[in-house]
């Protein structure tokens, strides 16, 4: 299986902001910028509303059972499709689940996740 880092992080938005400047910087002068796959959050409360505890089982669920379908997943976790499809929208947005067409041309889409673990850092 293919291992996605993600890291995540609290930044705040000056943070942030700097960082595009300095790779900015560095791309107009021809240099080359270290690619990095990253969601920061500017707080702890941003990250926490956006990765719930039922979101984190949602991703639990999907990398264990490997619903075929959003209907599929939201029967595997006990709850209502449109909480799962509103939740699996922001996973999908998050880049955390990656939403693959499945076939027979039903509009079907299939959660899935292409990762076993996710690292969190926050500077102090």
């Amino acid at each position: 299986m293919k291992v996605k880092k993600i890291k995540i992080g609290i930044k705040s938005v000056k943070s942030v902001l700097e960082d595009f400047a300095i790779s900015a910087e560095a791309i107009e002068k021809g240099e080359k910028v270290k690619s990095e796959k990253a969601i920061y959050f500017e707080s702890i409360a941003g990250f926490r509303k956006a990765l719930t505890v039922k979101r984190l089982e949602l991703l639990h669920t999907i990398k264990e059972k490997h619903p075929k379908s959003i209907n599929e997943l939201a029967r595997f976790a006990g709850r209502d499709i449109k909480s799962i499809a509103t939740d699996v929208k922001i996973l999908e947005s998050l880049d955390l689940i990656d939403m693959k067409k499945t076939e027979g041309g039903c509009n079907k889409s299939m959660p899935t996740v292409e990762y076993a673990k996710i690292g969190l850092e926050i500077a102090v």
